[in-house]
């Protein structure tokens, strides 16, 4: 009786240990897939900031073009001007600072800055996420 004793007891501590390490290996499991997981959704949200900026440095430069070529309503008498547009972007927050240089008398150039977040008047952020996408499009007069 006294041997079964002896043996039960030694048999605790094996129990204890195999128990803590499959304890100790599915929390490190979980915590690699984990891990994966959140990368996975940073990765797709940089995405859609990137496209956000993107198509607004796009829209910016577009509506430049546009108004520039049919209209010449942008910088009339001026060899340089900036304007901003907000509220672009798929939930609105992205803005363009669009700038129209015609120092050159024969080349028009427009930079277009585009933003994935930004505030209204000012297309400023202190946002740590935002993300700027630059075009620029030059073209005879």
């Amino acid at each position: 009786m006294i041997m079964i004793k002896e043996k039960i007891q030694k048999n605790k501590g094996f129990v204890i240990l195999f128990a803590v390490t499959i304890s100790a290996i599915l929390l490190s499991i979980t915590l690699g897939v984990s891990n994966i997981a959140f990368r996975e959704i940073k990765f797709s949200t940089n995405a859609r900031y990137t496209n956000d900026a993107f198509f607004a440095a796009d829209t910016g430069a577009e509506h430049a073009l546009f108004n520039e070529k049919s209209t010449g309503t942008f910088c009339e008498d001026m060899t340089s001007c900036d304007f901003v547009f907000t509220g672009l972007g798929n939930n609105g927050q992205a803005c363009a600072l669009v700038t129209i240089n015609k120092t050159d008398s024969t080349y028009v150039t427009v930079i277009s800055r585009g933003y994935s977040i930004g505030d209204s008047p000012t297309c400023n952020s202190a946002n740590p996420n935002r993300v700027e996408r630059r075009l620029e499009v030059t073209y005879l007069k």
